[in-house]
């Protein structure tokens, strides 16, 4: 499933219980699935019927500009969608809702080269690294649909700042049951699936990769070499854990390697000099997602062959399997 489907499905939880919530979208709903079975839109409101839904119109800026406004006055919580892409046309106004610490929440789609065939002017290559850098903005990319039901939650909680929630076009895996594992994913950052032996390396990895991260981690095991994956959907919350949590989940003395369909740049602090970053440092192309994901090899053969030579490297060995 999309994580921009399941967003959708936390909405028809959501919004019938929360009636203090406001959403909307800059004339993408349709894409960013960002109304919820009991959303009203305001043009389609009745005599006595309470709308809770905005058609904003191709207007990204002024649509988060309104969005600080409703939460500025207070009494609702404001939400609204737009392409990743298009935040650009929006930066100032998310950069403002964390600059006032306001509760808004930016709700994103189609966040990496796997929207496909649109091409390179709709695939965001270095929108969720330039919005990691937004101090204050908590910035989630889920895997499936129970990060993604953790990010809402988690978003919806917070008093203090926004949120971007990065999600996909294309349909994820899903990692399985994960009963009681919410405080964890609620942490930005989390031991996935441990690995099956001596820990050789960690992979870290985000959305739609982590289901990449999950393939490799199959094939090394089968080749005798033990991987853990961590998926880490919220850097900013990661970062703010204690160093404790932090060294539990990316043990400083392991070889690290990062995969993530956007710039590797921002993975450098958390894989070290030493460690791996699969990533997109050029602009994409006009193509199926696979072809695409396979053309800039963000594939599992690609990444158990990475992991495989830096081990390799730190160990001194030869760097096959």
């Amino acid at each position: 499933m999309a994580s921009r489907k399941s967003s959708q499905n936390c909405l028809d939880f959501l919004v019938d219980r929360l009636p203090e919530l406001l959403g909307g979208s800059a004339d993408l709903t349709g894409s960013n699935l960002t109304a919820g079975k009991g959303s009203l839109a305001w043009h389609s409101a009745a005599a006595g019927q309470t709308p809770n839904y905005l058609s904003y119109g191709v207007r990204e800026f002024a649509m988060t500009a309104i969005m600080n406004g409703v939460a500025l006055h207070g009494g609702l919580i404001p939400y609204g969608g737009t392409f990743a892409v298009f935040s650009d046309y929006a930066r100032n106004a998310i950069r403002m809702s964390a600059l006032m610490q306001q509760r808004v929440i930016h709700v994103l789609t189609h966040d990496s080269i796997g929207l496909g065939e649109d091409g390179p002017t709709h695939q965001p290559i270095e929108h969720i690294g330039s919005l990691r850098l937004i101090p204050g903005l908590d910035v989630w990319r889920p895997c499936d649909e129970l990060e993604t039901a953790v990010a809402w939650s988690e978003s919806l909680e917070r008093r203090d700042g926004p949120a971007a929630l990065f999600l996909s076009r294309q349909n994820l895996e899903q990692c399985g049951d994960r009963a009681g594992r919410a405080e964890d994913i609620a942490r930005g950052g989390y031991v996935l699936r441990e690995a099956d032996g001596q820990l050789q390396a960690v992979i870290v990895a985000t959305g739609s990769e982590v289901g990449i991260a999950l393939a490799a981690q199959r094939e090394l095991a089968s080749h005798g070499v033990a991987a853990r994956v961590v998926s880490m959907p919220c850097c900013e919350r990661f970062d703010r854990q204690k160093s404790a949590w932090k060294k539990s989940v990316l043990p400083p003395d392991v070889p690290r390697i990062a995969i993530e369909a956007g710039h590797p740049d921002p993975w450098r602090k958390y894989v070290g000099m030493a460690g791996e970053v699969l990533g997109i440092d050029r602009f994409g192309a006009s193509a199926p997602a696979p072809a695409l994901y396979e053309r800039f090899g963000l594939t599992a053969a690609h990444l158990a062959q990475v992991v495989v030579e830096t081990i390799a490297r730190e160990s001194g060995s030869d760097g096959d399997f």
